[in-house]
């Protein structure tokens, strides 16, 4: 089989990530500076040849594919299977909120993401196995070609720690998945290989956005 890479990247900075709520499958709009993001990933990738783009159908989302898209005039395929992790009644509540009423799953979701049973929402496990499930397919329908997806936080983790065979313990593990930073997999005969993690070299060096990181 011949080579076929997968760059991956997170949207867009947003307007619940500056204010620290949790998104998941809610949704808010990008920021000036998600725009912004947006635009110099664009510039980035003008001169790499993609042949398929697949987005999360989350606003924010599909925002960030139509603003890396100025230059590549692709079809955006969406995919449900490439939508943030699923939070239940976390979902649109800041962290100070969810804090409040249901401290330890959130520190476990942080900090011992083996442990942590969600109640109405999804775990780890399940988005590990439906994002993999879903990039699998991806690499087999356009082996030997180039497809950028842009999706979510926790879908990347999830598909680093599928790449990487990581135990759930790891999640977290390695660089964080800032506002459209770049990833990049290669999958051949010998299977997958990480070639990129969390790059954000396209921005400037004298910008410093404010990313939210967890506590």
């Amino acid at each position: 089989m011949g080579t076929t890479k997968i760059y991956l990247t997170r949207h867009g900075e947003t307007e619940w990530n500056t204010l620290r709520r949790m998104q998941g499958h809610m949704d808010s709009p990008l920021t000036e500076m998600g725009k912004q993001q947006g635009q110099w990933l664009s510039e980035r990738l003008k001169t790499v040849e993609i042949d398929h783009i697949y987005s999360s159908p989350s606003g924010r989302a599909m925002q960030t594919s139509e603003l890396i898209n100025v230059h590549k005039k692709l079809k955006i395929n969406a995919s449900d299977n490439f939508k943030e992790i699923f939070l239940g009644n976390w979902e649109g509540r800041t962290t100070v909120e969810i804090e409040s009423f249901d401290l330890d799953r959130f520190e476990k979701f942080w900090h011992n993401p083996e442990a942590f049973i969600p109640t109405d929402g999804e775990s780890f496990q399940a988005i590990i196995e439906r994002t993999s499930q879903e990039m699998e397919a991806i690499a087999k329908k356009h082996e030997g070609q180039t497809v950028l997806i842009v999706a979510h936080a926790v879908v990347l983790k999830s598909l680093i720690a599928y790449v990487e065979n990581k135990e759930l313990k790891d999640f977290w593990k390695g660089p964080f998945m800032n506002s459209t930073c770049l990833n990049c997999f290669e999958k051949d005969d010998s299977g997958w290989t990480v070639t990129m993690l969390g790059d954000t070299s396209h921005f400037p060096t004298d910008v410093e956005p404010k990313w939210v990181h967890p506590k």
